[in-house]
């Protein structure tokens, strides 16, 4: 069953994510806490949104997501931050439930890409993406700009009200 994250998923959500971030050899990235994680889903202004994937009434697996947009297309898309489905659970269908549910949203909604990122040494995960259609974007590079390059950068800012 996939239903939408309430605010009583926050913790299990929070346990996933670091569970996730074991799996993918980066615990000590995983800093989000229960408060930023609350207010990212929702608070007032949300930023994201989660999916939980259950088991005979258990969370087993999330999918937490939020809207991009394409200046290509003119439309919002999805973009899928984290999927996860607890190792227990795996090979049961939840992921794949979990990725029809967020298409299901992009379709409805009139959004016209769904994107994530995996890691390339991640083949569990690619061969999976692949069954279900997905094609990766082998000439995109990601890049990301954090801590101290991050604040240098933003120095020399001269936008107003920032």
């Amino acid at each position: 069953m996939i239903r939408e994250a309430t605010p009583d998923d926050v913790p299990v959500i929070l346990a996933m994510i670091g569970e996730l971030a074991a799996y993918e050899h980066a615990s000590e990235a995983a800093q989000a806490t229960e408060p930023q994680l609350a207010e990212a889903l929702f608070g007032p202004q949300p930023a994201a949104f989660a999916l939980i994937a259950e088991a005979d009434g258990a969370p087993v697996g999330f999918a937490l997501w939020f809207r991009n947009f394409s200046t290509w297309t003119g439309t919002h898309g999805v973009y899928l931050e984290d999927l996860y489905v607890r190792p227990e659970a795996r090979g049961g269908g939840h992921g794949k439930a979990l990725l029809a549910a967020l298409a299901e949203i992009c379709v409805a909604r009139g959004y016209e890409r769904f994107e994530w990122p995996v890691l390339d040494w991640n083949e569990p995960s690619i061969g999976f993406y692949r069954s279900v259609g997905a094609q990766p974007m082998d000439e995109w590079t990601v890049f990301r700009l954090t801590g101290e390059a991050l604040h240098n950068l933003a120095g020399g800012s001269r936008v107003n009200g920032a």
